[in-house]
């Protein structure tokens, strides 16, 4: 999908638009490009502090700031590339645990496209080899890396040797690009894998294990899956992680959600399982309380869309758009409605499946409103909340934008969660005033 990425900064806006003249706005796989460009600029791709590279449908950006809380709480400095940025384009490049300048981003931006702007490499090619351009001028101990599509094809893949790679929760999406079946997917993921390099995963099912097993093989890249070679166990106020070297505990993780003990246990391994940075069991610990990660089952703070319900509110925010994530987010509202109706507003690319995401939360929605998502081809809200009354919601109906919709709520007390799409996400943020950092 186009990014339709857009900066306060008329420094910075000018090399986007110079982006989206040269460039093409949808997603290109493949790495003949991001290559030609890297060489045009000096191969900074080489010469980054050890990687850390994860890949996954969900959790991967979650995993990613449990590795960057655990690196920094062991008194070292990372920086991360992650995307799509919520509310600022600079929320994707982290130099040494600060969001990048504008200026230093037009810079780089320019430099890039002076360099290759007759490659014709996509918007986030461009963007991946500014950041890696960013990360190898800049001194750090460690470098976090999400991948952005898939995993074999994605322009991240080009870093010759991690310190460590990591597969986080699977599931379908992207089918276009990847597959419409978890093996070919979990194919896809796993072609992140690198010779010697520790392939550090969740547990899966059969088959998608066993198509693991066969990329990571191919490539001479050793596999430590949840299950095999370290797992762990929640208790009610602990997370209990044990491998061949012994056991860490950690306080529960402060990112709501059943799931995120998988991701924080996920990100341990991940350190445990490499050999460059030392990371004590104290960092673990800490890393469970401070990390941070925006839209995911994030509740907003008070702002001006507080303003627009009954006294009371609660809003929750979360930027799941496919299935898998929609079950571990219909958990975590389950856990935080203790009992009571919420109410539902939904925007969704269109790319999405509505049906998938919204099923699980028909049994707990007292009312649902659908909007659309600003700036990006999304489902008509009139055919979602068709969607809506299909499943069984009893109230259902469109607004025009999310202030609209809260408008609508008149409950007391009301409890809401705003979900569909990581672009609708930063829109919300931005409307409350509430921007990442």
């Amino acid at each position: 999908m186009p990014d339709h990425a857009t900066s306060s900064s008329p420094a910075v806006q000018r090399q986007l638009d110079r982006l989206w003249a040269l460039g093409p706005g949808a997603d290109v796989l493949g790495l003949s490009r991001i290559t030609a460009l890297l060489d045009r600029i000096g191969n900074p791709h080489r010469n980054l502090p050890p990687v850390l590279h994860v890949a996954g449908t969900n959790g991967k950006g979650s995993t990613c700031a449990f590795l960057r809380a655990a690196v920094e709480a062991a008194g070292l400095t990372a920086h991360v590339y992650s995307s799509p940025h919520l509310v600022r384009f600079n929320e994707r490049i982290r130099l040494a645990g600060q969001l990048i300048d504008d200026a230093t981003l037009a810079t780089l931006l320019e430099q890039v496209l002076d360099a290759g702007g007759d490659i014709g490499a996509s918007f986030f090619e461009v963007t991946t080899a500014a950041a890696f351009l960013a990360f190898a001028r800049t001194p750090a101990d460690a470098c976090i890396i999400e991948v952005g599509l898939g995993g074999r094809l994605d322009a991240t893949n080009v870093i010759p040797a991690p310190a460590a790679c990591a597969i986080a929760q699977l599931g379908i999406d992207h089918q276009a690009f990847l597959g419409d079946t978890p093996e070919a997917i979990a194919g896809e993921k796993a072609g992140i894998a690198k010779p010697g390099v520790p392939l550090v995963t969740m547990a899966y099912g059969n088959s998608v294990t066993a198509r693991i097993a066969e990329v990571a093989a191919a490539a001479n890249a050793p596999v430590h899956a949840r299950g095999t070679a370290w797992d762990f166990t929640v208790t009610p106020d602990r997370l209990i992680y044990r491998d061949a070297r012994g056991e860490v505990a950690t306080p529960l993780p402060t990112l709501a959600g059943p799931h995120q003990p998988a991701n924080l246990a996920l990100a341990i391994a991940t350190l445990r399982h490499q050999r460059v940075l030392e990371i004590p069991h104290s960092a673990f610990a800490a890393a469970a309380t401070a990390a941070r990660w925006p839209a995911r089952m994030q509740r907003l703070t008070p702002g001006p869309l507080h303003a627009r319900l009954p006294a009371g509110a609660e809003i929750w925010l979360d930027g799941g758009h496919n299935e898998a994530a929609a079950q571990s987010v219909s958990a975590t509202l389950a856990q935080v409605a203790d009992g009571r109706s919420a109410h539902l507003i939904l925007g969704m690319l269109s790319n999405k499946d509505a049906t998938g995401l919204l099923a699980p939360f028909a049994p707990l929605a007292a009312s649902f409103t659908a909007v659309p998502v600003p700036g990006h081809a999304h489902h008509d809200p009139a055919d979602l909340a068709a969607t809506a009354r299909a499943l069984g919601i009893p109230i259902t109906a469109t607004a025009p934008d999310v202030p609209t919709a809260l408008a609508g709520i008149h409950a007391d007390a009301p409890l809401v969660l705003i979900l569909g799409s990581l672009y609708l996400a930063g829109e919300v943020l931005r409307a409350n005033d509430e921007l990442p950092d």
